[in-house]
């Protein structure tokens, strides 16, 4: 069922951008399920039902069993074609996949299929996000297919934020499905899926128990949210880990290098910017001091038993996209991805 008070029409919410106060993301109401039990799930798809993962995605299995996978953010001017192969091209070699999300600041971005092709031609793998926010189910299905089409590994199913809250707050929301049914759409598929999870969002008690439903619906991975410290993602891991041992983690980890990128991340991440990744901006080096301080949070949270890989994220701000590139590019090295 759906509930009719969430502005995104989610069946099974809440999403990560609940206020500290159980404020939902948009507006001043309460989150239509903070304090509810959760809504049955649909069932998950039938033993026989799913395709044989794609030679990507069983090579991007095969990582996982080796080590600790290094994934990261792609900073690149949303509309433009050279911009994404030039962010890519930085990439190339240090990252084991980019991911491709969207971001308050850049909503209007080109087709999940058209990026994943073009941050394949420059020799990175490829982990194509795709929101609800912006397409019916009949196009989100057209997507996945594309995106199969093209050989793409893994695919990242969220709900998205209201478009309210980005820059074009002019637009329609469609929310025709939430990432846990986009989740199970994807997974007849040959794509590894993902979904996301927010420790740090409320009810954090309840955080567990919603990847365990996304990974019932079909996720294989989770990519954990930014949080406060390696405590909470140490608390999160366990408890998932111990409803759902198979789904595989992603710590994300912050990475600024500027005061505009900064900015721009601690909107994204409300207070869940480490100090030390703050204050990298102010350094008489400030990139290296970015590089420095990601490196250590991801080594930090890499320890954490449980925790499969990290994604490292960061924000650009105009101009500067391949320089962080160049900076996700060097902290990826110092932690062996790509190797």
């Amino acid at each position: 069922m759906t509930t009719a008070a969430c502005p995104k029409a989610m069946v099974h919410g809440p999403c990560g951008g609940v206020q500290d106060d159980g404020r939902c993301e948009v507006g001043d109401a309460a989150c239509a399920f903070v304090g509810l039990d959760a809504p049955d799930l649909p069932p998950a798809l039938p033993v026989g039902t799913r395709p044989g993962p794609s030679l990507a995605a069983r090579e991007l299995a095969q990582l996982f069993a080796t080590r600790a996978v290094i994934v990261a953010d792609l900073p690149c001017e949303a509309l433009s074609a050279d911009g994404q192969r030039a962010a890519a091209a930085a990439l190339a070699g240090h990252v084991d996949a980019a991911l491709l999300g969207d971001a308050p600041w850049a909503r209007v971005q080109l087709p999940p299929s058209q990026r994943a092709a073009l941050v394949a031609g420059e020799g990175v793998r490829p982990w194509a996000g795709l929101n609800c926010r912006d397409r019916n189910r009949v196009a989100l299905e057209g997507e996945l297919a594309g995106l199969a089409a093209l050989g793409v590994p893994a695919v990242h199913c969220v709900t998205g934020d209201h478009p309210a809250l980005g820059h074009r707050p002019d637009a329609g929301a469609v929310f025709d499905l939430d990432s846990t049914r986009l989740a199970a759409l994807a997974a007849t598929t040959d794509m590894m899926v993902s979904v996301a999870e927010s420790p740090a969002a409320p009810p954090r008690d309840r955080r567990a128990a919603r990847a365990a439903a996304k990974a019932d619906a079909g996720a294989q991975v989770c990519f954990v949210n930014h949080a406060g410290d390696a405590g909470e993602v140490r608390e999160f891991a366990a408890a998932v880990k111990e409803r759902r041992p198979a789904l595989r983690l992603i710590a994300c980890v912050p990475l600024a290098a500027s005061p505009a990128g900064l900015q721009r991340l601690a909107a994204f991440v409300p207070g869940a910017v480490p100090r030390s990744t703050a204050a990298a901006v102010h350094a008489a080096d400030p990139v290296g001091t970015a590089v420095r301080a990601a490196t250590r949070t991801a080594e930090q949270l890499l320890a954490v038993e449980g925790i499969d890989g990290v994604d490292l994220s960061a924000a650009a701000g105009p101009g500067e996209e391949l320089a962080i590139a160049g900076a996700l590019a060097l902290a990826a090295a110092a932690l062996g991805g790509g190797s």
